[in-house]
């Protein structure tokens, strides 16, 4: 029986797992939760941290998008090459997924959750800034590199991916300012296993975000 993802479509953590569970060529049953089951108790019995997405594999729940990933990784995947298991190839992919999730995530709902509520139509120069400081980081991390870890894709680019994607539809990435980000980021969007998650999904977001944004 395939592993249950509860999840929205729109979510870059989910589009992550999506991602990822097509990576290692794993089938999930997929979920598609709406507002009301978010605010509701069912996601108690699941998460009582009320997050999505949330993994059920027969009696075992798991939520957060980079523990699902690396469980996923762990479990069902014919190598380790995205997660390897080297001590400090590892540390490395650890410490870019805390990056994102502790740095650039906040920051990205920070600048385009008012919007997607409708309580504004433009991002603030704060969080232009901060989002611009981030990118400013990733740009650095590639430095001598051709991947966020190394010179093989790992989890790490996989999640990235999804949450910078989200990011460039509304602050394109200046490819003079940051050009090995931009670089990472135009070749990640064109990896099979990213493009054949994303591609509709994001021209989807794209345009529910121009929509908000009166472009």
């Amino acid at each position: 029986m395939a592993p249950k993802l509860y999840m929205k479509y729109m979510s870059p953590p989910c589009r992550a797992v999506l991602t990822v569970a097509r990576a290692i060529d794993l089938e999930l049953e997929i979920i598609e939760v709406d507002d009301a089951f978010m605010r509701g108790p069912d996601i108690l019995k699941l998460n009582p941290q009320h997050t999505i997405p949330i993994l059920e594999d027969e009696d075992f729940i798991l939520w957060e998008s980079h523990a699902i990933n690396a469980y996923l990784i762990g479990k069902y995947a014919k190598d380790d090459a995205l997660y390897p298991s080297d001590l400090q190839q590892r540390a490395v992919i650890d410490q870019r997924m805390h990056f994102e999730s502790g740095v650039l995530f906040p920051r990205f709902l920070d600048a385009f959750m008012p919007i997607i509520m409708g309580l504004t139509t433009q991002i603030t120069d704060k969080c232009f800034e901060r989002l611009d400081e981030a990118c400013e980081f990733l740009n650095a991390f590639l430095e001598d590199r051709t991947w966020l870890a190394g010179e093989d894709v790992t989890v790490a680019d996989a999640s990235m991916l999804c949450t910078m994607t989200a990011i460039e539809m509304a602050i394109p990435i200046d490819s003079e300012k940051f050009p090995r980000l931009a670089d990472w980021l135009q070749r990640g969007k064109e990896l099979d296993f990213f493009t054949a998650v994303n591609e509709e999904i994001l021209a989807r977001m794209g345009e529910f975000i121009k929509k908000k944004l009166g472009m």
